[in-house]
C-alpha cells in the first residue's frame, strides 16, 4: 500500500526511496535513532493510476513505525492471535473524531492493503482485507509461529486531499517462540521451483538500481501474470525497527512499452547502513508467489547461497 506507493518495470525504473519523502519530508534515522518516525508518503496518485507515463518519480520515505499520523489511526482489534490457527484479524483507521474512516480511494484495484510480518522477517503475508458497513476491516490469517509480528495498513482515505498513509501496529501470536535467524545476504532466492535472481547494490543516500530476473527451470520468464495491474511489487522492511516501503515498477500491462518479465527494475535509496529484507511478489500462471532476500545497505549481497521463500508464505495468503 503508498500503496506503500502504494502497490505500482520491467524494463523502466521508478525511484523508490526509503531516505527522504515525495518532495522534501522526514529522513528515516539509522535503527535505534531517537528522531521522529518518517512520514510514508508516495508518488503523486495521478501518476500511478496512469504507471507508465514515462514522467519523472519522486522518492518516498519509509514508514509503517506509527500507530497515528496526520490524524489517522490504526486500531487493531484483535491484538492476538495463536500460531498454526486460522483465525480473524480485524482493525479499524479512524479519524481524527475517533470514527472508522468512511470511504477509501482505490488504489492498484484495492481500497487498503495489509502487510504481516514477523519481526525476526521469517514469516511475510500480503492480504487484501474485506470492510464491513461499520466500517472496520477484517481477513482471515493463519501464522506458522509465535513471536511478535507487526501489521502494516497502506492506504489512501477517500476524503479530498487526505494524504497516502501507511500505519503500523505490533500483534502478538500465542505459542512457543524461537526467532529465527535472518538468512544471510545472497543475490539468489528459489520458491516453487522458480529462480529470482537481484543484481544491484543497496546504497545509503544513494539512488540504486536493483533489478529482479525471473526464470523457471534456467528459462526466462517473458509471460509474466499481471497482479494488481502490474507485473511485480516490491515490499522492503529494515531489520530492527521494520521500517516499510512499498514499491511497484513504472509501466502497466498492455501500456505497449512494459514487457512481462523476465526482469523488473526498481532505483531504491537506503536510509541508513542497515540490514533489508526484500520480499517480490509476481505472479505467473494463476499463482502469486514470493522472493525473499537479505541484502545490507553498503555492501554487495555476496553469499552464493540460494534464499528460500519467505518462511510460511504461502500462495493463498494473497488477498485477491
Amino acid at each position: 500500500m503508498n500503496t506503500a506507493g502504494k502497490i505500482t518495470s520491467f524494463t523502466a525504473a521508478l525511484t523508490v526511496s526509503f531516505g527522504a519523502a515525495y518532495g522534501l519530508g522526514n529522513t528515516v534515522g539509522p535503527v535505534g535513532g531517537t528522531g521522529p518516525a518518517p512520514r510514508a508518503d508516495h508518488t503523486d496518485r495521478a501518476e500511478q493510476e496512469g504507471a507508465g507515463d514515462g514522467g519523472d518519480h519522486a522518492e518516498s520515505a519509509a514508514g509503517g513505525l506509527q500507530v497515528s499520523e496526520d490524524g489517522y489511526t490504526l486500531d487493531l482489534l484483535t491484538p492476538r492471535l495463536k500460531a498454526a490457527q486460522e483465525g480473524e484479524l480485524r482493525f479499524a483507521v479512524r479519524d481524527a473524531s475517533g470514527r472508522p474512516v468512511p470511504s477509501y480511494q482505490r488504489e492498484h484495484g484495492k481500497e487498503l492493503h495489509l502487510i504481516l510480518a514477523s519481526r525476526d522477517l521469517a514469516t511475510y503475508r500480503h492480504l487484501h482485507p474485506t470492510r464491513a458497513a461499520d466500517g472496520t476491516w477484517s481477513t482471515p490469517v493463519s501464522l506458522p509461529a509465535a513471536g511478535d509480528y507487526r501489521v502494516f495498513a497502506d492506504f489512501a482515505p477517500g476524503a479530498k486531499n487526505a494524504p497516502d498513509l501507511t500505519l503500523g501496529a505490533d500483534l502478538a501470536v500465542a505459542g512457543t517462540y524461537k526467532p529465527a535467524e535472518l538468512p544471510k545476504p545472497s543475490r539468489t532466492a528459489t520458491v516453487d521451483g522458480y529462480t529470482v535472481t537481484l543484481n544491484g547494490n543497496l546504497r545509503p543516500g544513494v539512488a540504486e538500481d536493483l533489478t529482479f530476473d525471473v526464470r523457471k527451470g534456467g528459462k526466462p520468464v517473458t509471460d509474466l501474470d499481471p497482479y494488481l495491474g502490474a507485473y511485480g511489487h516490491l515490499v522492503a522492511l529494515r531489520a530492527g525497527d521494520l521500517a516499510y516501503l512499498h514499491v511497484h515498477p513504472d509501466g502497466a500491462p498492455g501500456d505497449g512499452r512494459t514487457e512481462p518479465g523476465p526482469a523488473v527494475t526498481f532505483t531504491a535509496t537506503a536510509p541508513s547502513s542497515a540490514t533489508y529484507r526484500l520480499f517480490l511478489d509476481f505472479e505467473h500462471d494463476g499463482t502469486v508467489r514470493t522472493a525473499a532476500f537479505t541484502v545490507r545497505a553498503g555492501a554487495p549481497a555476496t553469499s552464493p547461497e540460494p534464499d528460500g521463500p519467505a518462511s510460511g508464505h504461502e500462495d493463498g495468503a494473497h488477498g485477491h
